[in-house]
């Protein structure tokens, strides 16, 4: 009699995690973008005695059909980038190419035809829109710059489909911006923005002045365009929840430089720097349980002027992890060396000398991390921490 014996199927190995796909070509590129604007004294003689250093140093691609979120506090300079990228302001230094054209150098009607393709709809539909114009005026003004999109014959029809696009009655045509509420303006203000077949819109806070309800429509609105229109987005808020909902990268900034950057995955899940780490453990969590488990990062003193920022990390004065390496040295916008060589999703860019990823939750209060706002490197001392952490 033979005895049966099972033998185990030889175990294959696991696949290893797969590189990240190359990016396609981006249609935007912008690098080490600065805008400054200088401080100065006296009247008669006018001299310069410094500069506010609204944006410093940003650099970002932006690929077809492709949403980049901007997020930060109130005064990082998102909304000057946006007015950079879209030539409302000049910057001070820097590149913005579009389809590898430096549009910083353009002047005349070479710049009139790339911001025929760089559009731009604004953060308050109550002021954007003249109250003086009917809606079909607001949104025909831009074929009155650009006669060659659509004839005056056409005019009347390009305005009611445009209407039609947004979700709104083409026989609203006639009324004025009083006559609706204030996400039917921002519809209005889209279809503005639509009205020269952009290829690229920047969005400078299109939510934050509606209701969340409201919010919810605009949102929707502006990804089913883009699927129609194969739109590329900058998505400027202060909202994270908005931002992942519609990004595909997001770029968080302080102080005029970014923080961090990465896929809304990396940003969301697997946050690297501590001032995103801060920024998500403030977002609502509707679960009582989850939210009792969830560490809570809190930042004390105010964000420094961008007039004087802090030496070495901008960060480092609100900031738990600050040592004596973060005043003397800027950190780089890399991967953290703790991460390289990895493909997981924590192996993204992030501007931190002491980068590392913190658990979703904990399951019990362990330790209270706390110090004060100011520079804690002027006596050269061992620096307190300038935050918090409860989890």
């Amino acid at each position: 009699m033979h005895q049966h014996i099972e033998v185990e199927p030889p175990r294959e190995p696991e696949p290893e995690q797969s590189p990240r796909p190359p990016r396609p070509e981006p249609i935007l590129e912008v690098r080490d973008l600065q805008k400054l604007y200088p401080l100065t004294r006296g009247i008669v003689f006018r001299r310069q005695t410094g500069a506010v250093r609204a944006v410093d140093t940003v650099s970002f691609d932006l690929a077809r059909g492709e949403t980049l979120g901007i997020v930060g506090e109130s005064g990082c300079g998102k909304s000057t980038v946006a007015k950079l990228l879209v030539h409302l302001e000049r910057p001070t230094s820097g590149t913005i190419r579009y389809k590898g054209e430096d549009v910083t150098k353009l002047s005349g009607r070479a710049l009139k035809a790339v911001r025929r393709n760089i559009q731009m709809v604004f953060q308050d539909p109550y002021t954007s829109l003249n109250p003086r114009m009917t809606v079909g005026d607001i949104i025909g003004e831009p074929f009155d710059i650009h006669p060659e999109v659509a004839p005056k014959r056409d005019r009347r029809r390009r305005v009611q489909d445009l209407l039609d696009v947004v979700g709104l009655n083409p026989e609203y045509i006639n009324r004025y911006p009083h006559q609706f509420s204030g996400g039917q303006r921002q519809r209005i203000g889209i279809a503005r923005g639509l009205a020269l077949n952009p290829e690229i819109i920047v969005a400078d806070e299109p939510v934050s002045a509606l209701d969340v309800s409201v919010q919810a429509q605009v949102i929707n609105l502006m990804e089913k365009l883009q699927d129609e229109f194969d739109l590329s987005y900058i998505f400027i808020a202060h909202d994270l929840s908005v931002v992942r909902h519609i990004s595909d990268r997001v770029g968080v900034m302080y102080l005029g430089r970014f923080a961090e950057t990465g896929t809304d995955e990396e940003i969301y899940e697997h946050p690297t720097h501590p001032y995103t780490q801060a920024l998500l453990s403030a977002v609502p969590v509707p679960d009582p349980a989850a939210r009792e488990q969830r560490e809570r990062i809190l930042l004390y003193g105010d964000v420094p002027s961008p007039a004087d920022p802090p030496s070495g990390c901008r960060f480092r004065t609100r900031c738990w992890k600050a040592r004596e390496k973060c005043a003397r040295e800027v950190p780089a916008l890399a991967v953290p060396e703790e991460f390289r060589g990895r493909s997981g999703p924590a192996a993204h860019p992030s501007a931190c000398h002491f980068a590392e990823t913190l658990p979703l939750a904990r399951p019990a209060p362990q330790h209270v991390r706390q110090g004060g706002p100011s520079d804690p490197y002027g006596s050269g001392q061992t620096p307190e921490p300038g935050g918090r952490r409860d989890g």
